[in-house]
């Protein structure tokens, strides 16, 4: 049965631990799932900046779980964050749960809409909808306003201002399914999915369900074009032991 990285490109442990568990959930009986986050980078991706500053760990764990033998890997950041890099970097298959989850909800409903943290993160996410092709699907990418680690508080409100947003968009948007927008809300998708009479997507297990899909079919990432494994060259300062990639 195959082995899945699932990678979390921030480095709240806690969350981590979060969507292990949620994918674990999802994944076919006897599949391995092991859930892990760089060492360095951002608590949280909130914004460009914080995406910025999380690829480098992430493609640390990327090359690790390829050392390793993974059979796939999974991006467990709903902005996508580093997948383009990743996939050069790996042989095995490597599914971003942002993508998944759209692609998902194209196959459930003829319209969806996304439900994310924060506005900031909105046109990172109708960017990634334009690049796969899949922004005419999608109704509108709203915000509820929570801080991604709010999600790790029961106190906070979060999960009514989430449910706010998802009657908002079946009202306003005639949403027939909706996509949560952040790793941190995967636990949420079965209660929020019966309390609104619509499916409501959680990008982790989406793409758990595809990764095995493209293990089972014996499915690689190609290395023709842009995904070629990268040329070796010298990488200077603190990306020195980066050498020899490729």
């Amino acid at each position: 049965m195959p082995r899945i990285l699932v990678i979390n490109p921030n480095t709240t442990a806690s969350m981590t631990a979060k969507i292990g568990a949620a994918a674990r959930a999802a994944a076919s009986p006897g599949t391995d799932i092991v859930a892990v986050n760089p060492a360095d980078g951002p608590a949280s991706i909130e914004g460009y900046v914080d995406e910025a500053y999380s690829v480098p760990g992430l493609l640390q764990e990327i090359r690790a779980g390829e050392r390793q033998g993974v059979d796939a890997h999974i991006i467990a950041c709903f902005d996508d964050t580093g997948l383009e890099a990743a996939r050069s970097l790996a042989g095995a298959p490597v599914v971003a749960i942002g993508e998944a989850a759209f692609h998902m909800a194209c196959l459930v409903a003829g319209r969806f809409s996304v439900v994310t943290t924060l506005s900031r993160s909105i046109p990172a996410i109708e960017h990634n909808l334009v690049k796969y092709g899949l922004a005419g699907r999608c109704a509108r990418v709203r915000a509820a306003e929570v801080p991604v680690l709010a999600l790790e508080d029961p106190a906070s409100g979060a999960v009514e201002l989430i449910a706010e947003e998802i009657e908002a968009a079946r009202r306003e948007d005639r949403a027939e399914a909706v996509v949560l927008g952040c790793a941190g809300m995967a636990d949420l998708a079965a209660r929020l999915s019966a309390r609104h009479g619509l499916p409501v997507l959680d990008g982790v297990a989406c793409a758990v369900r595809l990764t095995e899909g493209l293990v089972a079919l014996g499915l690689r990432t190609s290395k023709l074009g842009g995904y070629a494994s990268p040329l070796p060259k010298a990488y200077a300062g603190r990306y020195a032991d980066e050498a020899g990639l490729g």
